[in-house]
């Protein structure tokens, strides 16, 4: 028997159509081995870097299974992605599943052709490769979790840092500060409506923004006084060229801007058109494209939009530090215009089959119109309008969307006399530069040498996630607890979040990933300096107390001063005698309800106060030795919200209250964890007719359904389409 193994189950699906019988092919469903969540466990730092792995949680079953199969193999390959983590995880498998000398085979593309070649030159695991993945791991948790740790202590328990996403957090900060020291400067944009000779309308505009309003003035009058003529007309014929085939950094920001994807969703849908083997692999910094799939664009250019529009064309790898330097993101058929199993795949592939097409097509021709106007008499400045006309497509007829729009304006001859109708100005304001959106700070981070192909979607999440940005319709705005973690690694760890230092880190594992490096080297030159810059910030003070408030803002329970705090939800203003005074005031000064003390002793530690609070989703009680101490409980008022008024049917003695955990709301017995039922509806309080278990709500075609999934009533709908 050969045996085959890959990372996911739809590429082992797609793999077993293509080799058939002749091999047996077993997914590992990712990672089967990981570093343990606590650092002290995780890496034996005295012995070299040395990482202690252990199976990942729930993979237990997977490795049990390609242990029995590799027994009876006669072969063994390791199909896994061919970037350094598909190294990693088959070097992964190998260990954890004692295999000797198995096969590593690489493959860009998913298809029979591909593999059967791939089958044909195997090699051994690239232990360079393997050690330059192994080495980043571990550097992330390195700096991960000292910085966190630091991060726990001095600005809020929970919060991390990382050895990427701060840099990427530190340049939405950049921004943010060149926002806020933006001064506006007043400018008028004026414009006229002229009737042509022919009788055709057009609007033209004063190609200087004034910031005088007696020159404002000056234009206008002079412009309803004198005779206007057309001035001037230059035509340009100007050729625009095709963009290169997409590599993984301009794919997300391409389906950010044109479909709203964001990058870790599009890297999704990207991953699943890859193993379903519609496209090749889509973590790449490399435009080129091989001989065989160039060919096959040249015929379908020529087949679709004739010999005209084809102009073959080299592209060159802008990235200084290429990592996957195989080929661009591509379809592996071109002759497939439209595939994918989803609409969201559909759209993907699609943008993709447009961007490979267009990049091996001719110029497109655009003419460019500027008619330019003044008047008889007076010096103003010119007025003019920019049309822009496509006269031969070129890539542009496979990929419409570049094209843009066109602007048409009136055939006009020079010094003809032309009508005002009607002129006005319009007061404006400079603006500031905008926000990073997804798509340009992945394009920024490129720019930087920040990260690789395969980290821009995850750097995004992480920051997101952590609440230090927020997505609003597409932009990232830093939040109030970003700015001061922003701020406390800019100030105390400025190299280490620095672009040079970031860009350097990934060249220095480049060069392991080329043998030029030795990872336990690497790893003691950068641990050493690190470490003993965290133990030195060890002895400064809390990062969220920003510092004093204005004379103005009075403690409201004691008359006392008040200072800047950051809370849980942002900024806020607290006594400075906290927590002997608990008083505090929004920013704007109005006063806000504050944590209060119950009066009750914590039962757990039996030292601390309970304090009410108010939290994302209500008032809880909580230990005021937080987080030593972290006893936790709703406060009456909302415990009272969250009743449900309906028994548990497991215990019965305890009633059914709705909760809130990782994946949102569900129901559970308020005797819990002595009585752990569950449900993820609201009960209703009735019970089946079919099975007598209870039942909760459903949706506004079937109000009820049953609570226990084997019961035919817990689908009801089912019943329906049967009959």
């Amino acid at each position: 028997m050969k045996l085959l193994i890959v990372e996911s189950p739809t590429k082992e699906k797609t793999i077993s159509k293509y080799l058939g019988g002749a091999y047996t092919v077993r997914a590992s469903v990712g990672h089967i081995r990981d570093l343990p969540k606590s650092n002290k466990k995780a890496i034996d730092i005295p012995g070299g870097f040395i990482p202690r792995y252990e199976i990942a949680k729930g993979k237990e079953k997977v490795v049990s299974e390609i242990k029995k199969l590799t027994k009876k193999a006669d072969e063994i390959y390791l199909a896994t992605d061919p970037d350094r983590e598909g190294e990693a995880i088959a070097w992964h498998i190998k260990e954890s599943c004692g295999l000797e000398n198995p096969k590593r085979i690489v493959f860009y593309e998913i298809t029979k052709e591909a593999i059967t070649e791939a089958l044909q030159h195997p090699r051994n695991i690239d232990e360079n490769l393997r050690k330059a993945q192994e080495a980043r791991r571990v550097l992330d948790r390195i700096v991960g979790y000292d910085l966190s740790g630091l991060i726990w202590k001095k600005v809020r328990y929970g919060l991390s840092a990382g050895r990427v996403q701060s840099p990427a957090l530190r340049i939405i900060m950049e921004r943010e500060r060149e926002i806020r020291a933006f001064i506006p400067e007043k400018f008028w944009v004026i414009a006229g409506e002229f009737k042509t000779k022919k009788g055709e309308v057009i609007t033209l505009t004063c190609e200087k923004e004034p910031r005088d309003e007696k020159e404002v003035k000056h234009i206008l009058e002079s412009g309803k006084k004198y005779p206007w003529h057309i001035k001037g007309i230059k035509q340009t014929e100007v050729k625009r060229s095709p963009k290169p085939p997409f590599i993984t950094s301009t794919l997300q920001q391409t389906a950010n801007s044109r479909l709203g994807f964001s990058p870790s969703h599009t890297m999704a849908i990207a991953q699943k058109l890859y193993e379903q083997g519609l496209i090749t692999y889509m973590r790449t910094d490399s435009t080129t494209m091989s001989m065989i799939a160039l060919k096959e664009i040249y015929a379908e250019i020529q087949n679709i939009y004739g010999k005209g529009h084809l102009e073959p064309r080299t592209y060159v790898t802008k990235s200084k530090n290429a990592q996957e330097a195989h080929e661009a993101i591509r379809p592996t058929h071109v002759s497939t215009r439209k595939a994918g199993a989803t609409e969201e795949q559909n759209r993907l592939y699609s943008l993709i089959w447009e961007r490979t097409v267009s990049s091996q097509m001719a110029d497109a021709k655009i003419l460019r119109t500027k008619i330019s106007a003044n008047i008889e008499g007076e010096k103003i400045p010119d007025f003019s309008v920019n049309g822009n006309l496509v006269v031969f497509p070129g890539w542009l007829a496979a990929d419409p969307s570049g094209k843009g729009e066109e602007v048409d304006v009136p055939n006009v001859k020079e010094k003809e006399k032309i009508i005002l109708l009607h002129i006005e100005s319009g007061e404006k304001f400079t603006e500031p530069p905008g926000r990073y959106t997804e798509a340009g700070l992945v394009r920024e981070l490129e720019k930087r040498d920040i990260g690789r192909p395969s980290t821009y979607a995850s750097i995004i999440r992480t920051i997101v996630e952590r609440g230090y940005v927020e997505k609003i319709n597409r932009t990232l705005l830093p939040t109030d607890t970003g700015e001061v973690v922003s701020d406390f690694l800019e100030k105390n760890f400025p190299t280490y979040i620095s672009d040079s230092f970031t860009a350097e880190m990934e060249q220095e594992l480049d060069e392991i990933a080329e043998g030029k490096k030795e990872y336990k080297k690497t790893l003691t030159d950068f641990y050493k300096p690190f470490t003993k810059e965290v133990k030195e910030r060890e002895k400064l003070e809390k990062a969220t107390n920003l510092g004093d408030a204005g004379d103005e803002f009075k403690c409201p329970l004691c008359g006392g001063p008040m200072i800047i705090k950051l809370g849980r939800t942002g900024k806020f203003l607290s006594c400075k005698k906290f927590p002997d005074c608990m008083g505090a005031r929004k920013l704007d000064g109005s006063i806000m309800e504050g944590p209060r003390e119950t009066g009750e002793t914590c039962p757990q530690c039996e030292k601390g106060k309970l304090i009410e609070r108010e939290g994302r989703f209500g008032k809880f009680v909580a230990c005021s030795n937080y987080p030593k101490c972290k006893y936790v409980k709703q406060s009456e008022e909302e415990e009272a919200k969250k009743k449900t008024g309906v028994h548990c049917p497991e215990c019965n003695g305890g009633e059914l209250m709705e909760r809130r955990g990782r994946f949102g709301a569900f129901f559970s017995c308020s005797n819990y964890p002595k009585c752990k039922f569950i449900m993820k509806s609201k009960p209703t309080g009735n019970k089946c007719p079919e099975c007598g278990a209870l039942m909760m709500q459903g949706t506004k075609t079937i109000p009820e359904r049953c609570s226990n999934k084997g019961c035919k009533m817990h689908n009801p709908h089912k019943i329906e389409k049967k009959k």
